[in-house]
């Protein structure tokens, strides 16, 4: 049989190889932000869109420029027009671009005879002619589609949008930017001048501020660990044993992130944040436990039996509790919290098994700690005073426990679902600054998709289509807050005012059958210009309406969904047109619509989780309320926090209380398992609590220091969510050790029935006595 030591030698050398191969896991990770990824998989209007997404192309393959003229002039100075147009063909030739639209190469067609002649709207060579500038400034402003799409309304500034490949990646799109950066300072455009907006733009400044903040936070969460550690233990194998431990559970976790494939994304990036402050209480009530064995004269292995024996079996139902937190996370449709939640759940189960393998290895192999007799008792006089303060408080306790909840139930109530397309960004954000400028000068950055069907074996160009359509385009205008519109009626009024002479009065559809079939030969040919094919197909049985908006909310747009739907149940001829409305944010304004669920269904499982696991450990249905009240409680409390606080229910907001819950009860587990434990030893339940209070406080303190002040960490992100996240778990797990510690031994002493005890009148003896 081998010895402890060689078994820990052996242990050990297996351990090695499996980070060994780990290694090959992480050489596979890379940072990603796909923004389709938020889109909610498996949904039937997601399989739509991508039907749709491929007749007629993304909604989101666009770059917009904004460029703000010098301050006291106007978009149409020579100079500036000069210098816009010089990099509108710069962008034309770059790569992955594939159409550029541009104030300088806008123009009105104008048919005359058997050709086509496109007329620019802004005419460079006249422009220092001030009559000649005023003249296009004028026809400009009164031509439909440009004011609030190309040019500003105020004049001071104009977008260039550039249309790119579809689902262009990182590296080609930085690629790209980097390029377009390059040439506008080279044209001398100031960087406050100059305003970026689009999937692309939001794409790059997420993956590299990921990098960044990735390895901020890993450095402030273990430099906090280990000041708590070291304050906990005052030795070096305190601080570093429990960190060797978090190390290898976080490089498992990464390591299965790599092989999968699924790369580091705004979620998964917290998974070494959330593994050093969640992955180390196993190590640290083990080491608890250990150090009061020491302390009292235990050898190193039997000391190591005793702690092991005493904590693995609370430990594993922890770790079960809080992987069970994440894994219920593996529900929701959005693909970065389902990879994050199974990850960081797999990763939690790594951390327990390296607790009970790695870590007593290491103890058996190093020297034995030197302590001095009855080290680790220190807390147990604050401890037993802290009690007696709560049991003889208990009824002011219960009284305010109370309190608190009707009060935070009532906040909780104010508390909305609200999401926006840049939610993440905070609103002094630059990319956010950006992106507000083209709603408050421009159309928006919101798209916004309908798919078009003629009924009845009519074409997209029928007559009648056209005016139903037109119809649903002057509802988005007038009440939706459509700022911009593109649809097959665009190409027909615009080939209309082609044919006569390009006049702005004939910017209207045909007033007849006979004159729509005279238009149809020119449409077929005009129809294939680069701002006119997306919008039908070459046969003409589908069209697209397209166009963007200011992002008002989710809230707001479902109200304005909703009002859409009324519109055309009352006018639009079904008959003639049916309509379907798509698109990327649609699909992203549907997550809201299950963050309710996903988050009852993941703190359901929980709960069904936790009860089981009272009624196995104590086959008793009066301590389900004792351990479900603690860990409950904390999270409405958060709930009212954030009615109070006004934040809403989003996607990053709405995982916490899975996660919290999961995490928080964790103490309470290893509280209950060690009161059984004592139920055995002890005469009285009194006895039994009071030992158990003392043997697990001071665990359940520090983990909770560790656990609050790691993700307070997170507090320093650039990402609204990731700064939730960190608030909001924090104060929830910081009224959970308030809860653990006051209402959990009132509720255990008021609820649990021990046969040996005897009378209720003599339990409250009991607690008369503490």
């Amino acid at each position: 049989m081998l010895s402890p030591r060689s078994l820990s030698l052996l242990t050990l050398l297996s351990l090695v190889l499996l980070a060994a191969v780990a290694a090959t896991g992480l050489l596979r990770l890379r940072f990603n932000y796909n923004f389709n990824d938020f889109y909610p998989t498996g949904d039937p209007d997601l399989a739509y869109y991508e039907t749709y997404s491929g007749r007629f192309g993304n909604d989101n393959d666009y770059v917009l420029i904004g460029l703000e003229a010098p301050r006291g002039r106007t978009v149409f100075e020579p100079g500036f027009a000069q210098r816009i147009d010089t990099f509108t063909r710069f962008a034309q030739r770059q790569h992955n671009v594939v159409h550029v639209l541009s104030p300088t190469t806008a123009s009105n067609p104008v048919v005359e005879g058997l050709g086509v002649f496109n007329i620019p709207y802004l005419h460079l060579d006249r422009l220092n002619d001030p009559s000649s500038r005023a003249q296009d400034s004028a026809l400009i402003f009164r031509t439909p589609g440009l004011v609030g799409n190309l040019f500003a309304r105020d004049a001071q500034s104009v977008t260039v949008v550039l249309q790119t490949t579809p689902d262009l990646k990182k590296p080609p799109g930085d690629t790209l930017m980097s390029n377009l950066r390059t040439e506008l300072q080279r044209l001398g455009f100031a960087d406050e001048r100059v305003h970026l907006g689009g999937k692309m733009v939001a794409q790059s400044v997420f993956v590299d501020r990921l990098r960044v903040e990735m390895a901020v936070f890993v450095s402030l969460s273990v430099l906090l660990v280990m000041c708590l550690l070291w304050f906990t233990f005052r030795a070096w194998w305190g601080v570093v044993l429990p960190l060797t431990v978090v190390a290898g559970a976080t490089i498992g976790g990464l390591a299965l992130v790599g092989w999968s494939g699924a790369g580091i994304d705004l979620m998964t990036a917290l998974l070494p944040v959330m593994m050093c402050v969640v992955g180390i209480a196993d190590s640290v009530h083990l080491l608890t436990r250990y150090v009061t064995e020491t302390g009292e004269g235990t050898a190193t292995v039997p000391a190591l039996r005793i702690s092991m024996r005493e904590s693995m079996f609370g430990s594993g139902l922890s770790a079960l509790t809080t992987s069970l937190g994440f894994f219920t996370l593996t529900t929701s449709h959005i693909r970065p919290i389902h990879n994050f939640g199974l990850y960081t759940g797999l990763a939690v189960l790594i951390a327990y098994v390296l607790t009970f393998t790695l870590l007593p290895a290491l103890l058996v192999l190093l020297p034995r700690p030197q302590q001095r007799y009855g080290a680790g008792r220190s807390w147990d006089g604050p401890l037993t005073r802290l009690l007696r303060v709560v049991l003889v408080r208990r009824r002011w306790i219960m009284a305010g426990a109370a309190l608190l909840l009707v009060g935070s139930l009532t906040a909780a109530s104010r508390v909305r679902l609200e999401s926006r397309l840049l939610d993440d960004l905070a609103d002094d954000d630059p990319v956010q600054l950006d992106f507000r400028f083209f709603e408050q000068k421009f159309a928006g950055v919101r798209p916004f998709e309908m798919h078009l069907l003629p009924q009845g074996g009519r074409s997209i160009y029928d007559l009648g289509v056209l005016r139903e359509i037109e119809e649903i385009e002057n509802y988005l205008g007038r009440e939706y807050g459509l700022h911009f519109v593109a649809s097959p009626v665009t190409v027909v009024k615009s080939i209309r005012k082609a044919l006569n002479g390009g006049a702005l009065e004939e910017y209207r559809l045909p007033s007849s059958e006979t004159e729509m079939k005279r238009l149809l030969r020119q449409v077929r040919k005009l129809g294939k210009r680069p701002e006119f094919r997306a919008l039908a197909t070459p046969q003409a049985t589908e069209g697209r309406l397209t166009g963007r908006m200011p992002d008002p909310g989710s809230t707001t747009v479902a109200k304005l969904n909703a009002g859409l739907r009324r519109f055309q149940l009352q006018h639009t001829n079904t008959n003639v047109l049916r309509t379907r409305q798509t698109g990327s944010a649609l699909l992203i304004d549907k997550n809201n619509q299950n963050l309710t669920r996903d988050m009852l269904v993941g703190i359901g499982v929980d709960v069904l989780m936790v009860t089981a696991i009272v009624l196995v450990l104590f086959r008793s249905l009066r301590m389900v309320p004792v351990v479900l009240i603690p860990n409950l409680l904390p999270i409405v409390v958060v709930a009212g926090v954030m009615g109070v606080c006004g934040v809403p229910m989003k996607v990053s907001t709405s995982i916490i209380f899975t996660i919290a819950f999961g995490i928080a009860v964790d103490d309470t587990i290893h509280f209950i398992s060690k009161l059984r434990l004592m139920l055995g030893k002890e005469p009285t339940v009194k006895r039994a609590v009071s030992r158990t209070y003392r043997l697990a406080g001071k665990a359940v303190i520090v983990t909770s220091m560790i656990l609050v002040g790691g993700f307070s960490t997170l507090l320093f992100s650039s990402f609204d969510g990731t700064f939730y996240v960190g608030l909001l778990i924090g104060l929830t797990l910081l009224f959970g050790v308030i809860a653990e510690l006051t209402l959990l031994p009132i509720l255990v002493l008021l609820f649990y029935r021990n046969p040996r005890v005897g009378k209720a009148k003599q339990l409250r003896a009991e607690v008369a006595e503490v």
